[in-house]
């Protein structure tokens, strides 16, 4: 069976840690310096649940209050990573600020979405609460995730989440107790 393609754009205030987060999962290391003002498309195959995906990541230059949403990101794109740095109020507030000219570019109620607080490795200079995080996923209905693009943790996680999202809102993840026939 040809793998599935997924296209998704990771979004976010700049310096939170997008370009992190992609590298780590695609190519297993942790970039500190990197190029923020460039986009770019990363690919990597991968299996979740015995299917096939093609995962082209676009790695956004990041957003401010004043970016205009480019429209380019209404079009094609499955789903969505909005990601804040857990370090950061003003990231935190952005990723709401996309979030709502998200919806308005893409005319739809739900839209496949996780919110990502990374850099949970700095632990120490947290500004947002897990339970802020959360409670704001749960206002959105999207899936939600904290991750260290530094330690690894939960990079892979993140990533599976949003395809999860993608196919719950395409009607193609049963029930829990469903049985399914592959």
């Amino acid at each position: 069976m040809p793998s599935k393609q997924r296209k998704i754009a990771m979004m976010g205030y700049r310096s939170v840690g997008k370009s992190s987060l992609i590298i780590q999962f695609v190519e297993g290391q942790f970039v500190d310096s990197y190029d923020p003002t460039i986009e770019n498309t990363f690919t990597k195959f991968i299996r979740l649940n015995s299917t096939e995906y093609e995962v082209k990541l676009v790695d956004t230059a990041g957003q401010d209050e004043y970016s205009i949403f480019p429209l380019q990101y209404s079009m094609d794109f499955h789903g969505y990573v909005l990601v804040y740095s857990i370090t950061s109020s003003k990231s935190f507030q952005i990723v709401q600020i996309i979030y709502d000219k998200l919806l308005d570019m893409v005319g739809k109620i739900h839209v496949p979405i996780v919110l990502v607080g990374n850099k949970t490795d700095l632990h120490l200079e947290r500004k947002i609460s897990t339970e802020e995080g959360k409670r704001l996923a749960e206002k959105w209905k999207a899936a939600f995730v904290e991750t260290s693009a530094k330690r690894n943790e939960s990079v892979t996680d993140m990533f599976h989440a949003i395809l999860l999202e993608i196919e719950r809102s395409d009607g193609h993840i049963p029930d829990k107790n469903g049985c399914v026939v592959s």
